[in-house]
């Protein structure tokens, strides 16, 4: 009967349930799609980094393992020190320079490349034959309307699309090294060394070992670096993320408190009514607590089918420039965010419910 009463309550004011349940699903969508941005983000690095099929990565001395990269400190004879190493069977450097966010192109040896992972594999064209040709990879030339023969102006350059790859692999948008050494003004200078053993599960002691001739110690197995790649250890994401979960449950808290706050004035009369047959004040309180608690699981269900909306629209619409996933185990925190934050909104109402006077409450107009 009491559950009945509730959803009574709640139809006969269809507007304001909505307004409620969609506020709630907005709070709900925010965390969920900032964590899952967060997470593709992370995890396509890793694959692409994965697919490249080395053993060991070298970074800039004095990197950190999450820094992001956008120069070229390193001398290429850091190449040769690299394959003068026991089991070690092939290296590679690249030059990483930043465009506009999220992006960035790299230059690389595709020869040396090929030998290492197999190359790219291409859907349309091939490989830079001259040193204005660019390879980007399908989520880009869909994202940019480009095809082979395409023109596109990046950094200071001209460059002619020549090949287009699947994805998944080093970076979306790659070109000759020598090509990018030029332009960005580091000739004999990489950013990034990938190199290969012929043993795998040696990667920890070569690691270890080549960090002496290198003279620093950003040398990691690419296990070890796949194990650094986490949202904890990416000190200003993790900031960031707490901070939108706080300001979505802010806006939650205060839509659930209007909305429950306007909910006891207009219910002011019956209210008095419960009282005056009989209903206690734990009764009235029970019912305003189980409204939001109803409103609060209904807007964690919808804002989890918005969630869906929103990497749909990310894949469609920009699919080279942001990775949405869907990290489950979160779906449990953003639902106990949102109830957590809907029930406190409702305690200040539901007090003032509570404390009503039966004999002004029947003569409320």
């Amino acid at each position: 009967m009491l559950n009945k009463l509730i959803l009574a309550n709640l139809t006969h004011r269809p507007v304001r349930t909505l307004l409620s349940v969609l506020a709630i699903a907005v709070e709900v969508t925010m965390i969920l799609t900032l964590v899952g941005v967060s997470h593709g983000t992370l995890d396509s690095t890793k694959d692409r980094a994965k697919a490249v099929g080395a053993d060991i990565m070298v970074r800039p001395p004095g990197s950190s393992v999450m820094s992001s990269l956008s120069s070229a400190p390193m001398s290429d004879k850091y190449l040769g020190l690299v394959m003068a190493q026991p089991h070690v069977v092939a290296a590679t450097g690249t030059v990483v320079q930043s465009l506009t966010f999220p992006d960035s192109i790299t230059g690389l040896d595709f020869d040396a490349f090929k030998k290492m992972s197999g190359g790219f594999r291409y859907m349309d064209g091939g490989d830079p034959v001259n040193d204005e040709d660019m390879v980007v990879d399908e989520d880009y030339a869909r994202q940019h309307h480009l095809h082979i023969g395409s023109k596109i102006k990046l950094i200071t350059n001209q460059w002619n699309i020549s090949g287009i790859a699947e994805g998944g692999k080093l970076a979306r948008i790659c070109v000759k090294l020598s090509a990018l050494q030029n332009v960005v003004g580091t000739p004999g200078h990489l950013t990034l060394i990938y190199v290969k053993l012929d043993d795998p599960t040696l990667a920890e002691q070569v690691a270890n070992e080549l960090k002496a001739p290198l003279n620093d110690d950003q040398v990691y197995s690419i296990n070890a670096l796949m194990d650094a790649y986490s949202i904890s250890n990416v000190g200003m994401l993790k900031d960031f993320i707490w901070v939108v979960i706080a300001v979505a449950t802010i806006v939650g808290f205060i839509v659930v408190f209007m909305a429950m706050y306007t909910a006891v004035l207009e219910r002011t009369r019956e209210i008095g009514i419960i009282k005056a047959v009989g209903g206690s004040s734990g009764l009235v309180l029970s019912i305003l607590l189980r409204e939001t608690l109803l409103l609060a699981i209904l807007g964690t269900l919808v804002g989890i089918v918005l969630t869906y909306g929103t990497q749909w629209l990310m894949k469609h619409s920009v699919p080279a420039s942001l990775v949405q996933e869907t990290v489950y185990e979160w779906w449990i925190y953003a639902g106990a965010i949102a109830i957590v934050g809907a029930m406190l909104g409702a305690i200040v109402p539901g007090m003032k419910a509570v404390q009503q006077d039966v004999t002004e409450a029947l003569s409320y107009e």
